[in-house]
């Protein structure tokens, strides 16, 4: 099954509509407390399979990683295990700086 790519846009958009969405985050500590998307839960992508209790299983889930190669693992990943509305950020963290909101800090 092919993962959607959401922008950053579309994802600013969700937010803003106040759609459930769950935002996870793959990357790891460090990067996460560099800079991340408010209300994002982190779970780096080597813990994912061991922690699919704390996903969400209500909302769609959008997958967040630096710039959208780990996030797209992560989201292949959950499909394979039965999530059905996972969504990659396209671009990633850094997309979502450079696009939605540049208060998140570069790397």
């Amino acid at each position: 099954m092919a993962i959607k790519q959401l922008s950053a846009q579309d994802l600013h958009a969700k937010l803003t509509n106040n759609e459930p969405v769950f935002l996870l985050d793959v990357r790891e500590p460090p990067e996460f407390d560099y800079a991340h998307i408010e209300g994002s839960v982190l779970i780096p992508l080597n813990q994912v399979p061991k922690r699919l209790n704390e996903i969400a299983t209500d909302a769609a889930i959008v997958v967040i990683c630096h710039h959208g190669m780990r996030s797209q693992q992560a989201a292949d990943y959950l499909a394979h295990v039965g999530y059905k509305n996972v969504a990659n950020l396209q671009g990633g963290i850094d997309m979502w700086s450079r696009t939605v909101d540049d208060s998140v800090r570069r790397y």
